[in-house]
């Protein structure tokens, strides 16, 4: 088979990472659907309670936004620089 070529599993991702990404894509799509669907619902029964449950997600999202940019940009604490595979 293919599997024993060097190439290709040198640009190969490990099974455990590939359902790692696969579980957090669907959560993320579902969560994006629920929130929605739940916006929607809330517009429907009372718009104010609604615009201050979106302002209260769009500031958790900002925060979540800046912690990842600032765990992305910082050099100084990357502790997988030095790890091996």
């Amino acid at each position: 088979m293919f599997y024993h070529n060097i190439e290709f599993r040198r640009w190969a991702i490990p099974l455990d990472r590939l359902i790692l990404i696969l579980v957090v894509v669907i959560a993320a799509a579902a969560l994006t659907v629920w929130g929605g669907a739940g916006l929607l619902a809330g517009f429907a029964v009372n718009p104010m309670i609604s615009i201050g449950i979106l302002s209260i997600r769009a500031l958790g999202a900002y925060l979540v936004f800046r912690v990842v940019s600032e765990r992305l940009n910082n050099l100084d604490e990357d502790h997988y620089d030095n790890m091996e595979n």
